[in-house]
């Protein structure tokens, strides 16, 4: 089978460690002054560490693996291995003797893995025909309503707009629009300013990816934890 992965031209390589600090699976490290690809089954070949080289010393390359090569885990991060579980496995509710424990022991909605919009395969079978929940990194904290009012039946992408490295994200959803056929993407924020600029980055890939047809709807998650009315934007 082929892998893409990360290949390093170490006579272009500088040594400045960009490439480093935006790898997600801690699959690149400095060696020598430079920077190698130590963990190759880690690498998910999506080319985050790419944009940050300043000498072009990174490309993505398709290389030929067995499967013993990756051990006993999927090739690639687990963190980025993908799981589509549409038909969820019966629930194990707690068997202990808290009270207070077990009725808050509710299963999980979530039907899918990855989640985070930077890890997850735009191609993935999960989002074909769903709806889709751009969820802000802070509203599942803020609100207990998320997993039965917004996962449940959805697929979901997590990412927060302030404090993400939000390069691709656009292009990124743009592709799952176009693919997918997606019919309706709900942006769920919280209220605060910064958190506007997640339905921003949906708006321009909506319009990036051609569609006309598809229904965009904003949530907004007070900070007590309330959910504001349902509002539909239009681009």
């Amino acid at each position: 089978m082929k892998k893409k992965i990360i290949s390093i031209n170490e006579d272009l390589c500088i040594g400045c460690g960009n490439c480093i600090t935006s790898c997600a699976e801690g699959a690149l490290q400095m060696v020598n002054g430079k920077a190698k690809l130590v963990k190759e089954d880690f690498c998910d070949g999506l080319g985050n560490c790419i944009g940050d080289c300043p000498t072009d010393a990174l490309k993505i390359i398709e290389k030929e693996i067995s499967a013993s090569d990756c051990g006993t885990m999927p090739c690639g991060c687990p963190s980025s291995m993908v799981i589509d579980n549409k038909e969820r496995t019966q629930f194990t509710p707690f068997t202990g003797t808290s009270e207070k424990v077990s009725l808050q022991n509710q299963p999980s909605e979530l039907r899918q893995w990855p989640v985070q919009l930077h890890l997850v395969n735009p191609t993935a079978s999960y989002f074909k025909n769903s709806d889709l929940v751009v969820l802000s990194t802070c509203s599942p904290v803020a609100s207990a309503q998320i997993h039965a009012r917004f996962i449940k039946d959805n697929t979901v992408v997590v990412a927060c707009p302030k404090l993400d490295k939000t390069e691709g994200y656009v292009e990124k959803l743009a592709q799952i629009f176009k693919t997918s056929n997606t019919p309706k993407v709900k942006v769920v924020i919280m209220q605060v300013p910064c958190c506007k600029g997640l339905s921003s980055i949906v708006l321009e890939a909506a319009k990036l990816s051609g569609r006309s047809d598809m229904v965009i709807e904003e949530h907004v998650v007070g900070l007590d934890g309330n959910m504001s009315d349902v509002k539909e934007i239009k681009y």
